[in-house]
């Protein structure tokens, strides 16, 4: 197996220093993953401008979350569903949603379900979303529109989560509560 060095703002290519910055300031450190992808800086770079762009959205914290944990199931990214996992708590997800996600399930409420379906679905369909899957969007109270939002979480999943599973970076200490292994 390869192994990726993990960077410091400091050993990090120059390319990827600023994005470690902005990472350390939003985060109060810079994530093992992200040290991990800052040996690429067009990786780490683009990364965290979707990052910020992501923050933007209509949703709130606790449903960002929730698509980003949704995301790194389906993905099987050990490390980012512990950090999603941790995050949704801390933005007020119920336990329950993240635990039921964490399981591969559809969290009970109608709102988060609705928005763990449709990225799910536009996961395995590769994008190729039906007038049911729209429907069940819309339904929750999600303007169509918000769909190129979930895209956004997508895109900043799909970099994160297969980092992670390519270089499977250590797990922080304070993620490891929500440590999580594929099948749970």
């Amino acid at each position: 197996m390869t192994t990726y060095p993990m960077h410091t703002v400091e050993t990090a290519p120059e390319g990827s220093r600023l994005a470690l910055e902005k990472l350390n300031a939003a985060l109060g450190l810079v994530p093992n993953l992200a040290a991990t992808m800052a040996g690429s800086p067009s990786l780490i770079s683009t990364f965290v401008a979707a990052f910020g762009q992501f923050g933007g959205t209509a949703f709130t914290d606790a449903e960002r979350q929730v698509l980003l944990l949704s995301n790194a199931v389906a993905n099987r990214c050990a490390w980012a569903v512990a950090f999603h996992s941790t995050l949704a708590l801390a933005h007020g997800a119920p336990e329950s949603a993240v635990e039921a996600i964490r399981r591969g399930e559809l969290p009970g409420d109608p709102r988060l379900a609705a928005l763990s379906a449709t990225t799910r679905a536009l996961i395995d369909k590769r994008g190729h979303l039906d007038e049911a899957d729209v429907k069940t969007f819309t339904a929750a109270g999600f303007d169509e529109l918000r769909l190129l939002d979930v895209l956004t979480g997508l895109a900043i999943s799909t970099m994160a989560n297969y980092t992670g599973n390519l270089a499977d970076p250590p797990l922080e200490p304070q993620f490891r509560a929500q440590a999580w292994h594929d099948g749970y």
